[in-house]
């Protein structure tokens, strides 16, 4: 018998889990791109202990039909790219199809969606890469994501995360950056019961400076 083997599927999420998700932030990088890939207008971003126990990520975009709500959860399976002249022109900000099954693999996963015009939605449910539910549910057009326990089956990784402010620190970085590359886009963020910024979709960067830093006359053009 050979020495080599094909790895199981599960695990060869977990592992492609360590290249795509170090901790909570990252999370809400790989959803936030996700949703403004999808059109989003509106992304609203909700942590509790810093995202260790839920990261929730809910958008306004053009949602997914039921067919491409369970492909999304396959590895490498984009809408964003179709051959291979295709790597040549990327203007979209996720491509590769590994984040939501590598997130999936290393959590209690929550995939809510509706494309727009439908008048259902669909809603999977993932227990550490493992599809638990697939059904239609009720939810407004869009996407939303909660990722629940992150790291719960890999404690080695979950014991190296920071203290909850840490991690919800690294959270509102992230957020914040997005917030001002894409101030079309309005950005909300909670920690717990706390509303940490609501920032409401603007016309110009100029303007999106000031909900986030206010005056700051050491500040030019």
């Amino acid at each position: 018998m050979g020495r080599i083997s094909l790895l199981p599927t599960d695990l060869a999420n977990q592992i492609a889990a360590g290249e795509v998700v170090e901790r909570p932030a990252s999370v809400v990088k790989e959803l936030i791109e996700n949703a403004i890939d999808a059109g989003a207008r509106r992304i609203q971003v909700h942590v509790e202990l810093g995202g260790k126990r839920i990261v929730r990520v809910e958008d306004d975009g053009e949602g997914m039909s039921p067919e491409d709500a369970r492909l999304s959860l396959e590895r490498h399976a984009t809408s964003k790219i179709h051959r291979a002249d295709d790597l040549a022109a990327i203007n979209t900000l996720g491509f590769r199809g590994e984040a939501l099954p590598s997130i999936a693999s290393v959590s209690h996963f929550v995939l809510r969606t509706r494309q727009r015009g439908d008048t259902a939605g669909t809603e999977i449910r993932v227990n550490g890469g493992a599809v638990a539910s697939v059904q239609e549910a009720r939810c407004p057009e869009g996407t939303a994501v909660e990722v629940g326990d992150l790291f719960y089956n890999l404690p080695a990784r979950r014991k190296f995360l920071k203290t909850d402010t840490g991690e919800t620190t690294q959270v509102s970085r992230v957020v914040t950056q997005f917030a001002l590359g894409y101030p079309e886009v309005g950005f909300s963020l909670s920690s717990g019961p706390r509303k940490v910024f609501h920032w409401p979709a603007v016309a110009g960067f100029e303007d999106r400076l000031y909900q986030v830093f206010g005056e700051r006359p050491d500040l030019v053009p």
